[in-house]
């Protein structure tokens, strides 16, 4: 009995090692497993569009400044203007700043009445360009994210064709409203001296100014530029336009992960010495959807928490802050 007590425990000890399976160690809840340094990059805002080949693409001109705006007589062109065609004058505090059509484009018509009240950047007219443009509709939103593109530049590519080439913006990218094309001055009509003895004026129903004849046309939201000359285009081609909004130089820069938030505001979790986070608020500016500009906040030592801080969402209308039970 002894014998066969010792060979079974000969067997238990050969088949088991007498000690406890090691399970993984977890890491303690909270502590951060993956981050990020800020680090330094040149950053561009870009747009894409999407237009067509145009011709005798309708623009608008704004007003440069606040003020009341006076119209010029202008008379029909003759040919396409080489050179600008002042059509109005904006006066601001006594002063005038004069408003013309730039050259290779023809005046549209009026927007608003002559000695109206208008604001800086309101369009006053229309033009129409003489020759192809690139014109790309845009929406609402788009037209807020590319408002100060005239500062910046455009390329343009057309389907199947030449590109990528430069293409010079025309005029400002709001709507426009059907402008009324002034009808031209009335020719005072002839008098017979004999007849009338030579001191009678023409009737009067006969000097009273014209109905407008024509009109503009009203566009939406749209974007219009001008391919160099030497770039051939064809009526109707598709093309895709690329706008460069804004840009930054050696920008301080962190993972869009690391961030919430957005429009100018943000917050970002700081990982401190002991591993904890530390919530911080940011000032952001531009972003390429990878990387987002942090203009204020940081040094660019700190070391952040991927993916960032969670803000605790909008409480339903009427049920009070989250976490408070609607009370």
């Amino acid at each position: 009995m002894c014998g066969l007590a010792a060979v079974a425990l000969t067997a238990v000890a050969c088949t088991s090692t007498g000690a406890e399976p090691l399970n993984p160690e977890l890491a303690p809840r909270g502590t951060v497993q993956t981050t990020a340094k800020p680090t330094r990059q040149d950053l561009t805002n870009k747009v894409s569009l999407t237009g067509k080949v145009t011709m005798n693409p309708l623009f608008g001109i704004v007003s440069p400044v606040p003020g009341q705006v006076r119209y010029l007589v202008l008379d029909e062109p003759t040919a396409t203007p080489t050179k600008p065609t002042r059509f109005a004058t904006v006066w601001q505090e006594g002063k005038p700043n004069n408003v013309d059509v730039p050259a290779g484009s023809t005046f549209g018509g009026r927007l608003v009445d002559d000695r109206a009240t208008v604001t800086a950047g309101m369009p006053i007219a229309s033009a129409k360009y003489a020759g192809y443009g690139i014109v790309a509709e845009i929406s609402g939103e788009q037209a807020y994210q590319i408002s100060d593109a005239a500062q910046g530049t455009v390329q343009a590519q057309i389907k199947n064709g030449p590109g990528p080439f430069p293409c010079t913006l025309l005029g400002t990218i709001a709507a426009l409203p059907a402008g009324t094309v002034p009808a031209p001055p009335l020719q005072e009509p002839e008098v017979d001296d004999e007849a009338t003895g030579g001191n009678t004026p023409p009737p009067q129903q006969d000097r009273q100014p014209r109905e407008p004849s024509t009109s503009s046309e009203s566009t939406g939201l749209r974007l219009v530029c001008t391919a160099p000359a030497d770039v051939k285009l064809i009526n109707g081609a598709a093309a895709t336009l690329e706008l460069v909004t804004a840009s930054a130089e050696d920008a301080l820069v962190v993972p869009v992960e690391a961030v919430a938030g957005g429009q100018g505001k943000g917050k970002v979790d700081v990982v401190v010495a002991d591993g904890t986070k530390q919530t911080t608020d940011v000032e952001l500016g531009l972003t390429d959807g990878k990387v987002v500009e942090v203009k204020s906040g940081l040094t660019g030592e700190e070391t952040l928490a991927v993916p960032g801080p969670n803000l605790p969402p909008a409480a339903p209308d009427g049920q009070g802050q989250p976490g408070t039970g609607g009370k």
